[in-house]
């Protein structure tokens, strides 16, 4: 089950969405905006990427891939 949260709150205008995809602590897939707007967390790293992707209009360079452990909080 692929769990999102705050997708539908808007940037402000003008600040592209950023986001970060990696494996939280326990090994679950996570997409986190970078700014701590909006993130979820996802059954595998396709889904990952497919969410962050959509999220930020897949420009370049606006999701990018972990190299170590997220933290990542239900706030």
């Amino acid at each position: 089950m692929t769990v999102a949260l705050n997708s539908s709150r808007p940037a402000s205008a003008g600040t592209p969405l950023s986001y970060l995809v990696g494996q939280d602590g326990q090994g679950h897939w996570v997409a986190v905006e970078t700014g701590g707007r909006a993130g979820g967390i996802f059954r595998s790293r396709q889904d990952a990427i497919r969410y962050a992707c959509l999220e930020t209009g897949c420009r370049p360079d606006d999701v990018k891939l972990a190299a170590g452990p997220i933290v990542f909080q239900l706030a």
